[in-house]
């Protein structure tokens, strides 16, 4: 008994040290008490500290809870019932052995060297912090309890929920082909790719599995700054070399600020679709999650938990992340695309991030590695494309006064600046600034691109691949096509053919002049039109546009700009309806604009266009068309000028030699018309105002999806003939048409107000999902709805209705069309079921004309 009473007195007095040498969290609460003190023996021992880690105030054991020497590589972790076992061979320098858990307070106790077995019974209490948060209860999963601690600490850990800060990154992209032999490459049925077998010398067999042929490298270097309230970013590209590519404009999207994936965020972004995080607030619905280890890093326990969707075929990761214990922050994470994802083009894809301690407090990035390997679907016998993208982080600083003042100068106007000089910098520079070497296959790439772009041949091999992807060919200062425009058909044409021709950069740097000539076998007339743009400014945009155009009518207007579908090719000709009657009209139309964009994401635009309007039959003209005399024509003769504002937030745009295309925004976008008629212009004989207005955007709903929507609305003051009218576009081919009403005829309704909406829900993989081998087509679902409320004054009634033609309005009741689908149909086709609900059918009309079958294609991720 007194053996047993000397030992207890020891233990009291060697925590009463601990506590003195440590300026850990206050101990008051926590206990340590010998139940076992074995005899000493003599000469070179192990070390064994063994024991039960307890909850103070229920006796239960505290599973997984960390035992370690801190800044030393000796530790372990408790079991799941708190037993532990700790063997080393010499004492660490701390000799100091501390016991932590979530949400418990920190153990700490000095073991005496000369002492070389330990068997410990430690009670910890809770943290104050931690009494109202998650704990672990018996029989809880301490996964689950680990899990629900991280999103619990979310708010804190989170960088971008940091008040600001900024880094300089660098970033490395690379894209690879794998999988295509040079045997293969020389067998290729095109002689002249045959010459650019020496490629395969800078294939790289020794890296990874199997080997590759690198093609493609981007590099940035770039400072980023972040603010979280108001939300501000900017980043500054200083440095960028694009080899394989010829569109510098890219450089802006391969920095950090259109590249970064945040993990804290619920859902991550992949392509086009959006996974669900795995620290997403309702992980636990959509992960299953596993304790594997506890590892120690950077003087924290970092504890290793794996995780994997709870149903195939969701689009989740698998995965592991590495925790830090003590703030339960991220130290690292890993994510890997289910093969049985439902993501087009894409054989696998992983993304690994690492964090380290920037402070006491913000856990931020140290890198990203993301790695996907495309492919062609149903495993057909092509070559693999890998691309790769690593991103390091240097020169964090968080709450710092500079970056605010950078954010606030009102010199940047853009989110992205790219450098005058950052794409002219030297290879003393690069290898002066990266923040690591280049390897042998890196290199390579750049060797290899030079090369190519030295050879005559490769140079027309690329105007070959451009001719076919973009429809155009170039010849020096000129260039050729769309080819897709060379022939058509129509019912007052016949067969007609038609030759395009525009300028390159060769030519003029920032005007652009296009026409083209067609003619008609039938008609046996020769149409035109010419058009010219000078560029006044690039950035912002700023622009002169005039056109003249005398030639067949065949577009509708839609509600959407840029995203007009012409008729004037020969697959809208094999498409067209059979049995709906051609409505066309000759239209000699000069168009002038100025334009103007500010970096705000607003814009304007002033036109003025003049134009003649001569329909065909079974178009009307007698008793509705007039001229500036008041006497009945066969046309109609308007002039008018106009405002177009546009406001597009953030809007991003793909720039070309001087057109560009907008890939989007992630907010709405809205555009507002005004036009006002002038009369006794130049033989116009109609005065009148126009106002429009739509509103479109994506409402991302993960995970059910992506919900687009276009709401438009519209007024006419004024007596007009049916074409100065809104004739509500349809469709009058079996392509579907997301701009038009499908089961809707052209010229079938006019309206001088209206207001409408489009609804376009792609949902996802749905019930394919769960369907036994269907999941594995990726098929997808999707629902549409268009509707649109509409009428006609009495005046415009008296002056178009009952005039030979089947003019309808909507006055009575609403026109309204629901449809659903199939989409992803070997990987790209779409088709589409479109109901006609109202208004019903009149007597004596075809019910079957109410519901069609519509095809498309669609390529997406």
């Amino acid at each position: 008994m007194a053996w047993a009473c000397s030992a207890h007195a020891q233990s009291a007095d060697t925590l009463q040290q601990g506590n003195d040498s440590t300026a850990a969290l206050p101990q008051n609460d926590t206990t340590v008490r010998h139940f076992l003190k074995p005899a000493e023996g003599t000469g070179h021992k192990l070390y064994t500290v063994k024991g039960i880690v307890q909850d103070k105030s229920t006796g239960e054991g505290i599973a997984f809870a960390t035992v370690f020497f801190p800044g030393t590589p000796v530790g372990t972790a408790a079991d799941e019932d708190g037993n532990f076992v700790l063997e080393f061979d010499k004492m660490p320098e701390s000799d100091t052995l501390r016991v932590e858990s979530m949400g418990y307070t920190k153990f700490n106790k000095r073991l005496d060297p000369k002492q070389h077995k330990y068997e410990l019974l430690i009670d910890l209490s809770l943290s104050a912090a931690s009494l109202s948060e998650v704990v672990v209860h018996a029989g809880e999963d301490p996964a689950v309890a680990l899990f629900k601690k991280v999103v619990r600490a979310k708010p804190y850990n989170n960088p971008d929920h940091t008040a600001n800060y900024r880094y300089e990154a660098y970033n490395k992209l690379e894209v690879d082909i794998e999988d295509f032999s040079k045997k293969q490459f020389r067998r290729l049925p095109i002689p002249m790719i045959r010459k650019f077998s020496f490629i395969y010398n800078n294939v790289d067999s020794t890296s990874g599995d199997k080997p590759f042929l690198p093609l493609y490298l981007v590099e940035t270097l770039s400072d980023y700054y972040f603010q979280r309230k108001p939300k501000k970013q900017r980043e500054f590209i200083k440095a960028s070399q694009v080899k394989g590519v010829e569109n510098q404009s890219i450089t802006k999207y391969l920095g950090t600020a259109y590249q970064s994936i945040n993990p804290y965020h619920n859902f991550i972004p992949v392509f086009d679709r959006r996974f669900v995080s795995p620290v997403n607030d309702e992980g636990l619905f959509y992960y299953k999650y596993t304790i594997i280890d506890t590892q120690h890093r950077y003087d924290h326990d970092i504890i290793h938990m794996s995780y994997r969707p709870l149903r195939p075929g969701e689009n989740c990761f698998s995965g592991d992340i590495w925790i830090v214990d003590s703030v339960y922050a991220l130290q690292a994470i890993s994510m890997d695309m289910p093969k049985v994802a439902n993501v087009n083009w894409v054989k696998q894809m992983n993304i690994y991030q690492e964090f380290a301690p920037v402070n006491d407090q913000l856990w931020f990035w140290t890198k990203d590695q993301y790695t996907t390997e495309f492919a062609p679907p149903y495993n057909l016998k092509l070559p693999l494309a890998i691309g790769r993208k690593a991103t390091s982080y240097k020169n964090v600083v968080a709450d710092d006064e500079l970056t605010t003042q950078v954010l606030n100068d009102p010199r940047y106007r853009e989110d992205v600046i790219v450098s005058d000089s950052a794409r002219t910098r030297s290879d003393v520079y690069w290898a002066a600034n990266r923040h690591d070497t280049l390897n042998k296959n890196e290199r390579a790439i750049y060797h290899m691109v030079d090369t190519l772009d030295s050879m005559k041949s490769f140079r027309h091999f690329k105007h070959l691949m451009y001719f076919v992807v973009t429809g155009t060919y170039k010849l020096g200062p000129v260039e050729l096509g769309p080819y897709y425009y060379l022939y058509s058909s129509n019912a007052i044409e016949g067969q007609r053919f038609r030759f395009t021709m525009g300028t390159t950069p060769k030519l003029f740097k920032d005007i652009y002049l296009n026409g083209y000539l067609a003619y008609g076998t039938l008609d046996k007339r020769f149409k035109y039109s010419a058009s010219g743009l000078w560029l006044l400014n690039r950035k912002p945009r700023m622009y002169l546009y005039g056109s003249y155009t005398s030639d067949l009518d065949l577009a509708s207007n839609y509600y959407v700009d840029n995203n007009q579908v012409s008729g004037d090719n020969a697959f809208s000709s094999l498409s067209r309806k059979p049995g709906v009657p051609w409505k066309l009209a000759y239209r000699k139309e000069g168009r002038f604009e100025f334009y103007k964009q500010y970096f705000s994401g607003f814009s304007h635009e002033l036109n003025f266009v003049h134009r003649e309007f001569t329909p065909y039959a079974p178009l009307p003209s007698a008793g509705i068309f007039k001229d500036e005399k008041g006497e009945a024509t066969d046309h109609v003769t308007s002039a008018e000028v106009g405002i177009k504002l546009r406001y597009a937030y953030k809007e991003k745009f793909l720039e070309g030699n001087y057109y560009r295309v907008s890939i989007g925004s992630k907010y709405p976008i809205v555009n507002f018309e005004y036009s006002k008629g002038l009369k006794n212009i130049w033989n116009s004989n109609y005065d009148y105002d126009k106002l429009k207005l739509t509103i479109s955007g994506d409402l991302k709903i993960p995970p059910l999806g992506l919900l687009t929507i276009t709401a438009f609305a519209g007024k006419y003051f004024g007596t007009l003939p049916y074409p100065l009218l809104e004739v509500h576009p349809g469709n009058e081919y079996y392509y579907y048409n997301p701009y038009a009403f499908e089961m809707m005829n052209r010229y079938e309704f006019i309206s001088d107000q209206y207001a409408g909406i489009m609804l376009d829900h792609s949902i996802g993989g749905g019930i394919f999902n769960y369907i036994p081998g269907v999941k594995r087509l990726k098929l997808r679902q999707f629902w549409t709805a268009k509707g649109i409320i509409g009428s006609l004054s009495d005046e415009n009634k008296a002056l178009n209705l009952n005039k030979g033609f089947p003019f309808r309005t909507l006055g009575g009741e609403p026109y309204l069309e629901l449809g659903t689908g199939i989409e992803n149909i070997l990987r790209i086709f779409r088709v589409d079921f479109v109901w006609r609900v109202t208004p019903k059918p009149q007597p004596g009309e075809n019910q079957a004309s109410y519901f069609g079958i519509f095809g498309s294609m669609k390529v997406r991720f």
